[in-house]
């Protein structure tokens, strides 16, 4: 039986959440989570944004450096309402991207939709929905943190190949678009 090691991470420019996971087959074997933070003392902010995105990419550095992850998966920027904030989390994403690629890792991505259609069954599911389903297929004592839950589910999403309970939810249907017709 072959054991691969993924590395999913959330990308976000105060919080990027990271999950590691081992594939055991078909079972999924839970390593480690956790959130980095791009802020200071009692949550003031640190103010320039290359300082932030030096702390993801070492924090991230560090993550790969310790658990020895043979594959990454990162949840991809969908466009906010706000450019400017749609700019800032493409950034951090690509420090997070970058911790990778420097590692020689490879690197999948998946959109908020298809991560919660592989995790939940549902592609619209709300937080705790994902939290829940983390839990559960994890077999975690207590649901993760958002941050932390979001990155599992994505290492989730890349071991059933970004298909997982999702695939169930739409076997016999015809999908076009992401929509069932």
């Amino acid at each position: 039986m072959s054991i691969t090691r993924i590395l999913g991470i959330d990308p976000g420019l105060r919080l990027t959440g990271f999950g590691v996971i081992e594939k055991h087959g078909e079972k999924l074997v839970y390593v480690a989570s956790g959130t980095i933070k791009t802020t200071t003392g009692k949550g003031a902010e640190i103010e320039d944004l290359p300082s932030r995105l030096k702390i993801i990419l070492e924090s991230l550095s560090e993550v790969i450096l310790t658990y020895q992850p043979e594959q990454v998966a990162v949840e991809k920027v969908f466009v906010n309402v706000n450019p400017q904030s749609t700019l800032l989390l493409g950034q951090a994403r690509g420090a997070a991207i970058s911790a990778a690629v420097i590692k020689h890792l490879p690197v999948a991505e998946y959109t908020a939709l298809q991560v919660k259609q592989s995790v939940v069954g549902n592609g619209h599911a709300a937080k705790e929905q994902v939290q829940e389903m983390v839990k559960r297929l994890l077999n975690l004592p207590a649901v993760p943190k958002p941050d932390s839950a979001d990155a599992l589910a994505c290492a989730i999403c890349h071991a059933h190949g970004g298909q997982g309970l999702g695939k169930l939810a739409t076997a016999g249907f015809r999908v076009k678009g992401g929509r069932l017709i």
